[in-house]
């Protein structure tokens, strides 16, 4: 016994063994990535962190219910009007959505429902002459 642990020396259990017989050994040494940090070590904590780098290693892409996928694809048009040079490849672009997303509200079955709204094609098209001259 003594001041930093009372109730004596403690004892060495079977894993703490043979890591310390392995170590030892030198099982341990010129391990792969020895001596580098480790990846994403200062990223933000994220508890799916782990699920996270597994899909992207395994190269998996998962497939959105439709409902949350029109509403993406309509943030990522309306994010990408300064892209378009053309009004009437805007304005065709626009109406092709608009017809998936009345699709998917009258359709979509599975996952959550579908409230994705109509673009406004006329006020959609003058934010994007006003960036343009702006």
């Amino acid at each position: 016994m003594n001041a930093r642990n009372p109730f004596g020396p403690r004892r060495e259990s079977h894993v703490d063994r043979q890591i310390r017989l392995a170590r030892e050994s030198g099982s341990f040494d010129d391990l792969a990535g020895n001596g580098r940090p480790l990846p994403g070590i200062d990223d933000v904590d994220d508890e799916d962190w782990w699920i996270k780098e597994k899909l992207r290693r395994e190269q998996v892409e998962l497939e959105l219910p439709p409902a949350l996928a029109i509403r993406q694809a309509k943030g990522d048009l309306l994010e990408s009007l300064a892209d378009f040079d053309d009004e009437s490849d805007l304005r065709g672009r626009i109406d092709d959505l608009n017809e998936r997303i009345a699709h998917v509200n009258r359709v979509a079955t599975s996952g959550p429902p579908s409230t994705t709204t109509l673009i406004d094609v006329e006020r959609t098209v003058q934010v994007w002459r006003d960036t343009r001259s702006g």
